[in-house]
């Protein structure tokens, strides 16, 4: 009977492996096509491995808590020839399938590659100026540990100009027994990993004051009760449809425009934070986008995010305010451009021109981090200044 390979599929973007977690079936069990078979974790979240046709699983050869990169073979479900022809395989590519499953598991482990932790909690000297510059000896060593130059922030350096030398960081390196270590999980690298990546860029922050006061009554009115960041996410997906021009990407000498305003919106979870997407936010009532909204923000928090619901945001909307925090300077994502942020609302005293007296108001600072390369403070303050006046009528969200 022909062999259907079980292949580890791609779960989003810039994800290249995923460890196993769990086996929903085992040897001998019938499934049918697109059937959950092998639950696996990524550094972004929990998902399933599906069945790509309908059969008997002849093996599972892949290993639980072992990792393995996008495209291994995890194991075979023994299809008829009518289903191996509706799938449109052909017979060589069965043959060749077959012949790989008689000694399967030496190809696995010359196809499967380890991803070791880049980064590590390191303490910080008082004197520490970081590496400025680093000879072929000292990138040679840090890239035999998996390190980063920024990793060369907490080492004190002795040489010319306070230059970390090779001794000054082997010395480090022997040091650190002497701390307190844990290992670094795979949710903290991965966000150690984009936040490193973001920074190589010219990012600025804009803010301005913001009354909350329609948006509560708003709130307090409506059936559904929508977050204030639903609020700012539909605010800005509707700014950015206007003109998109302030989210694109700068590749070369080129702006990227998006090809939808899908946006995301970051959610604590577990050692670190994940990012759920609103795809065409744009296009979809206030109401609308609720349902969706509450199920991700949950799904998150679980660390079970449907892939359709990963990767390829325009930007990004934080509620900072839920810890306390009046004004933030979050970093975009390194695939975005823009950030918006809003914080904790608090009671100040507004002028009110018909009253001719101070009033007390509810209000919010709202911030706009930017990749300055792409957007210049002018058009930052304008997309801002659009977003607050939208959050003024949150009636036509």
């Amino acid at each position: 009977m022909p062999q259907l390979p079980i292949i580890m599929p791609q779960l989003g973007e810039s994800i290249a492996e995923a460890a196993i977690v769990n086996f929903l079936v085992k040897p001998g069990d019938t499934v049918s096509a697109d059937q959950d078979l092998i639950e696996v974790e990524t550094n972004k979240a929990t998902m399933n491995v599906t069945a790509p046709g309908s059969g008997k699983i002849q093996s599972l050869i892949a290993k639980a808590n072992e990792s393995y990169p996008v495209g291994a073979v995890l194991g075979y479900i023994e299809v008829t020839v009518e289903e191996a022809q509706r799938l449109g395989l052909d017979k060589p590519a069965l043959e060749e399938n077959k012949t790989v499953s008689n000694g399967d598991a030496p190809h696995l482990d010359q196809r499967r590659q380890r991803v070791e932790p880049t980064v590590r909690g390191l303490p910080v000297p008082a004197n520490a100026k970081g590496a400025t510059y680093m000879s072929p000896r000292m990138k040679a060593r840090m890239h035999e540990l998996g390190l980063h130059a920024a990793d060369l922030s907490g080492v004190a350096g002795s040489g010319s100009g306070g230059r970390v030398t090779v001794e000054d960081f082997e010395k480090f390196l022997a040091n650190l027994d002497k701390h307190q270590l844990s290992d670094a999980s795979s949710m903290r690298i991965a966000v150690a990993d984009a936040m490193r990546r973001s920074w190589t860029r010219p990012l600025a922050t804009v803010a301005l004051p913001v009354s909350l006061e329609p948006m509560l009554a708003h709130r307090k009115a409506s059936k559904l009760k929508p977050g204030p960041a639903l609020y700012a996410l539909r605010a800005l997906a509707l700014a950015l449809a206007e003109n998109s021009a302030p989210a694109g990407r700068l590749v070369g000498n080129k702006i990227v425009h998006p090809p939808a305003i899908d946006v995301g919106f970051a959610v604590e979870a577990e050692d670190g934070v994940l990012v759920p997407v609103l795809r065409s936010a744009d296009k979809r009532s206030l109401e609308e986008l609720l349902g969706r909204y509450n199920e991700l923000v949950e799904r998150a928090r679980q660390r079970k995010l449907p892939s359709d619901a990963t990767g390829g945001s325009i930007a990004t909307v934080t509620n900072f305010g839920t810890f306390g925090l009046t004004w933030a300077t979050p970093i975009p994502l390194p695939e975005q451009t823009l950030v918006l942020g809003l914080g904790a609302g608090r009671k100040v005293p507004h002028w009110d021109e018909q009253k001719q007296q101070f009033v007390p108001v509810m209000e919010a600072n709202l911030t706009l981090s930017f990749d300055h390369r792409v957007l210049d403070g002018g058009g930052a303050g304008r997309l801002l200044s659009r977003v607050a006046a939208l959050l003024q009528a949150p009636e036509k969200l």
